[in-house]
């Protein structure tokens, strides 16, 4: 059974339960997405880079646990469970039916496309949102308030920001993606002079409690306003890149919410954020997690051009030079 013949078979709509009219089907990175218009169901690729596995069925179902597990912190009735992809002794491929599981689909609750948080941006909706936006902000917040503080040390959490900023610039400038180099380099030296002449703000951060287990993929394409807010897609394959400060998904959210075209929205989840946390960070923090994040969804967007599979890499280096163009290194005024 290979790869085409599941993707295939997951084409069709009689391959679902519910009896789909029609099923659109969406490739991402690490996997297939397919929509029946009330579920959504969710294929990983056979894939293996970095710290993800996903070579062996047996893996993939794993990954699937882990990904119910955690996206319901923040998405309880999206998640509905795993759902077995069978092939029955005559080899007939069968969803959620009898015969010898070959597969692991996450089945979901479709959400409507209108309502993500892009959408709404992009369609220029945000101000007339503006209290369901908040209500995200609040659901996130809370989620925040109540997480239990990871178990870190101030060294260890500035020397692994500071690995990651020397492999994002390591990365970035080694010349196969075509980036401006000192541009690049500048960034990042005032990144890692941030992270050792500041070291007491983020020790005061761990001490403090405020390094948790978070979303790590906070973007307005994982938040949905209505009918109530809800927020998927979590980062479920690594926890060390999940282990992070608020401040810093939010500052996230905020610089892509900015590339999106509306930078208050941003602002809005900080306020609330603020409001019901009582955390009030340090501008200059708030400055260098701007920057930190564009470096590394720099390189992110640049590696998607290492891939085979990907067609439209104009698209990718695009945004790879958006996002330096975003920012300017954090400056020495703002080192505190």
């Amino acid at each position: 059974m290979t790869s085409e013949d599941t993707v295939g078979f997951l084409r069709r709509a009689d391959a679902y339960p519910d009896g789909p009219r029609a099923v659109v089907a969406i490739e991402t990175h690490m996997s297939w997405v397919f929509l029946t218009g009330t579920y959504a169901y969710k294929l990983k690729k056979p894939i293996r880079f970095n710290s993800v596995d996903l070579g062996t069925a047996e893996r993939r179902r794993r990954n699937c646990e882990d990904e119910v597990r955690l996206n319901r912190r923040l998405a309880s009735d999206v998640y509905l469970g795993l759902v077995a992809l069978a092939q029955t002794p005559d080899g007939t491929l069968v969803l959620g039916g009898p015969g010898e599981p070959v597969d692991w689909l996450v089945q979901m609750r479709q959400l409507p496309a209108g309502d993500m948080l892009d959408v709404v941006i992009a369609a220029g909706r945000a101000r007339s949102e503006e209290a369901s936006i908040r209500a995200a902000a609040r659901h996130l917040a809370d989620f925040y308030a109540a997480a239990r503080p990871e178990a870190l040390t101030g060294p260890e959490h500035r020397r692994r920001m500071a690995d990651g900023v020397r492999r994002d610039v390591s990365e970035l400038c080694s010349g196969r993606y075509g980036l401006p180099a000192r541009a690049v380099e500048a960034l990042g030296r005032s990144l890692l002079a941030f992270i050792e002449e500041s070291a007491g703000v983020f020790d005061s951060r761990v001490h403090a409690g405020r390094i948790v287990d978070g979303h790590g993929d906070l973007r307005p394409e994982h938040i949905c306003l209505h009918p109530r807010p809800v927020i998927i897609d979590c980062l479920e394959f690594d926890k060390d890149l999940r282990v992070l400060d608020p401040v810093d998904e939010l500052a996230f959210l905020a610089l892509e919410c900015e590339r999106l075209g509306d930078a208050r929205v941003g602002q809005w989840f900080l306020e609330v954020y603020s409001e019901v946390t009582k955390d009030q960070p340090p501008a200059s923090l708030l400055r260098f997690y701007r920057v930190y994040r564009a470096l590394r969804r720099a390189r992110i967007a640049a590696a998607h051009l290492d891939d085979p599979t990907v067609r439209d890499h104009a698209k990718f280096a695009a945004r790879a030079r958006c996002y330096l163009e975003m920012v300017e290194p954090v400056p020495a005024s703002a080192i505190a």
